[in-house]
């Protein structure tokens, strides 16, 4: 990969364009450097994540998607570079089937609530759909590999169902969507 930064502020942006991993210039305002700043804020979002309370074996695998989102950013950085692969995508299948195991089919649609974490995971899957729609948009104008674009639809789904499983974590359950709730006039006086 490029060299490490030794000095932040560069000056080289200020006239609107970034350099990429390859030594190519783009505008900041590319489909690329926006798939990359999807994926930034993504995982700054499980970041944030981290902070809260759970289990330390879950702990230790979102640590390791944040390098894996580390090296996705790397890889649409530089076109043409490869580093998210097919094993990357099993292990979040792995992740998914064992998380789901634990928990009760759900026969209703859910909330994005519960508990802090639980809620902090559903706003990192709305975000990861978002990065996801980028990539897919990049690819259409671009080439890149497969394995982005499947790497972000599974974490989404992962996210899911993480949510699911922190909101037991913390005592709590699923808060479910009420849909007799629908269409019920305000109360007197508002809210």
């Amino acid at each position: 990969m490029g060299n490490r930064l030794s000095k932040i502020a560069t000056r080289t942006g200020d006239g609107g364009t970034t350099g990429l991993g390859d030594g190519s210039r783009t505008d900041k305002d590319s489909v690329r450097i926006h798939s990359i700043g999807e994926v930034d804020e993504l995982n700054s979002h499980i970041g944030l994540l981290l902070c809260e309370d759970m289990p330390a074996d879950l702990r230790e695998e979102l640590v390791t998607i944040q390098h894996d989102l580390f090296d996705l950013g790397g890889e649409l950085c530089i076109p043409g570079y490869q580093m998210i692969t097919e094993a990357h995508v099993e292990r979040l299948d792995t992740l998914l089937a064992k998380y789901n195991a634990t928990l009760p089919a759900l026969t209703e649609f859910i909330l994005p609530a519960g508990s802090r974490a639980a809620s902090q995971a559903h706003v990192c899957r709305t975000v990861c759909r978002r990065a996801e729609r980028a990539i897919v948009t990049l690819g259409k104008t671009e080439t890149i590999h497969e394995h982005p674009r499947q790497y972000v639809n599974r974490l989404s789904d992962l996210m899911f169902v993480l949510s699911r499983v922190l909101n037991r974590f913390g005592g709590g359950s699923d808060v479910l969507w009420q849909h007799e709730r629908r269409g019920k006039p305000a109360p007197p006086g508002g809210v």
